[in-house]
């Protein structure tokens, strides 16, 4: 609008000067033309004027608007800080709460165990211990190694171990081929004795399973399994952990439901929690056992069959009990399923599973040349000393296993 009334000044002014010439005739048109120039000039420093105030009414309109910009920048910037603090708290509310009320549960759980155990192992030994129980008593030189760390009696050494919660959970890799990238872990417990020796698997089992106690050893690697599992996704959501549960615990009709009932409060982590069953529990398992496992896969968590001693059975069935992996040795696959009897060949049998939906993993790797065997036969994932030793496990994070480091070969072939 400005540079509109500059315009008309400026036509006007043109219009003076003809007309002052026309007045004062042509002797005066120097006059005039000076009287113009003069009005040109004024009407320029006019023009400049008008220009630079609406400039400036211009900038200045911009600088509020910055500042009015800049304020709702800062408030937005306010509301979202507040925001965030409060899903912070929030979160670190729920997450302190959850954790508490795992760590409390856990206390709870075990303690009962204790109890439970220190009845059971009374029983045990007030009572004769029956027929099929007394030939599983613990051989000639697992008693000598007993003697050898003081204690005569395994029954009394896994029921103080128990009782003083001296059971550890060791850790062994399980990866893919061929990259060797981490894919899960299986937990392994171990009992320790008040010297610190390890009493493995092998040794208590043959003693526990008949004096009632496997349920209790079993609760106390489930609860483990469920914290290590919580601190493992922490890390990262994709490596899975492999739970044995043995067939005494399958089952006990007073221990399974309260077994569903704690895994339904912890679903959430049936992703990653595989419960891995030996082949003689499953099969021997009957209508009432079968029920449990469906249970238990009903609530998303897969099962895995371990110990297999024939591959000539309905893997369907299987299937639908809810299995999704199984272990065979190493050797068995490697050697022309001498070690385990089954209807298709070592090179069908990968193809076989896989129809039925199963994933196979070969067990007790201990040899490089071992796995060139497994991958001409198609198998993806492994376990073995080769892989990693099993490692235990303590009560603080620092002992969890590094999962982001690469899997390097174990030299030394060891006995499982």
């Amino acid at each position: 609008m400005a540079q509109a009334l500059l315009a008309a000044i400026y036509v006007m002014a043109s219009v003076a000067t003809v007309l002052g010439l026309h007045i004062l005739g042509l002797a005066q048109w120097r006059i005039a033309a000076t009287i113009g120039v003069v009005i040109l000039l004024g009407l320029a420093q006019m023009h400049g004027l008008i220009r630079g105030r609406s400039e400036n009414r211009r900038t200045r309109r911009e600088i509020v608007e910055l500042k009015r910009a800049a304020r709702e920048f800062a408030r937005t910037i306010d509301e979202t800080q507040t925001r965030i603090e409060k899903v912070r708290i929030s979160i670190e509310g729920r997450a302190s709460a959850q954790n508490q009320k795992i760590v409390s549960e856990l206390q709870v759980l075990e303690s009962v165990m204790r109890d439970f155990a220190g009845k059971i192992s009374q029983t045990a030994k007030e009572q004769p211990l029956p027929a099929e129980a007394a030939e599983r008593r613990p051989s000639t030189s697992v008693r000598a190694e007993l003697a050898a760390f003081g204690h005569s009696d395994l029954l009394e050494t896994i029921r103080t171990s128990l009782e003083e919660n001296r059971v550890d959970v060791y850790l062994q890799p399980t990866v893919s081929l061929p990259q060797r990238k981490l894919r899960f872990y299986e937990a392994l417990s171990r009992l320790r004795a008040e010297d610190g020796t390890v009493i493995m698997p092998s040794q208590y089992i043959r003693v526990a399973a008949p004096a009632g106690l496997m349920s209790v050893v079993d609760n106390l690697l489930l609860f483990r399994c469920v914290q290590i599992m919580r601190r493992l996704i922490q890390k990262s959501r994709d490596i899975g952990l492999f739970c044995n549960i043995s067939g005494d615990t399958l089952a006990d009709a007073e221990f399974f439901p309260q077994f569903l009932e704690y895994m339904h409060h912890n679903r959430d982590l049936a992703p990653q929690i595989v419960f891995e069953f030996a082949q003689g529990a499953v099969l021997n398992a009957g209508a009432k056992g079968h029920e449990n496992l469906i249970d238990l896969s009903s609530l998303g968590f897969g099962l895995s069959m371990d110990h297999v001693e024939t591959l000539a059975f309905d893997f369907a069935r299987l299937k639908a009990l809810g299995f999704r992996h199984i272990k065979v040795r190493a050797d068995t696959l490697t050697q022309g399923m001498g070690g385990a009897p089954a209807a298709a060949a070592a090179e069908d049998l990968k193809r076989l599973l896989e129809r039925h939906g199963l994933n196979l993993i070969a067990e007790r790797v201990e040899e490089e040349k071992t796995v060139g065997q497994l991958l001409d036969l198609g198998v993806d994932f492994a376990q073995g000393f080769l892989f990693g030793e099993p490692r235990a496990v303590r009560d603080d994070h620092k002992s969890l296993p590094d999962i982001t480091a690469p899997i390097i070969p174990f030299r030394r072939a060891a006995n499982h």
